[in-house]
C-alpha cells in the first residue's frame, strides 16, 4: 500500500528526491511520515505532512535541508533532500497514519503509523 523509491548512492552536498506512492486507503485524513534507520541505530523521525492541507513537521536533524511535499493526483509524497551529509546515510521509510490526527507531537512516533513502505537505501559517500 506504500511504495517508496528514489534511493541511491550520492556524494556529500548532493540532492536526492524520494517518492512514496500510496494506494488502497483514503488519503483525506492521512498524515504521511518519513523515517530513517541507520545500521545499529533506532528509527529516526525525518518529517511528516498532513495530506489535506500540506502542513509539515520536521525532525531537528533535517530542518532547512529536507522538504516534504505531496502530489494530489498521483497520491504521492516526496522527500526532497538537499545538502546531503554522510550522517544522512540510512534506509528511508515512508509511513501513513490514515486516522485524522492534528497532534503534531505524535507525528514523530513510529507507533502512530499504521502502514509502512518497504524502505529505500540512501548512501552519502565522501
Amino acid at each position: 500500500q506504500l511504495q517508496a523509491s528514489g534511493g541511491g548512492l550520492v556524494q556529500i552536498g548532493d540532492s536526492l528526491r524520494l517518492s512514496c506512492a500510496a494506494s488502497g486507503f483514503s488519503l483525506s485524513s492521512t498524515v504521511m511520515g518519513w523515517f530513517r534507520q541507520a545500521p545499529g541505530k533506532e528509527r529516526e523521525f525525518v518529517g511528516a505532512i498532513q495530506w489535506y492541507n500540506s502542513r509539515t513537521y520536521y525532525g531537528d536533524s533535517v530542518k532547512g535541508r529536507f522538504t516534504i511535499s505531496r502530489e494530489y493526483a498521483k497520491r504521492t509524497v516526496y522527500l526532497q533532500m538537499n545538502s546531503l551529509k554522510p550522517e544522512d546515510t540510512a534506509v528511508y521509510y515512508c509511513a501513513a497514519d490514515p486516522i485524522y490526527n492534528v497532534d503534531r507531537g505524535t507525528w514523530s512516533r513510529p507507533d502512530t503509523y499504521d502502514y509502512w513502505g518497504q524502505g529505500t537505501q540512501v548512501t552519502v559517500s565522501s
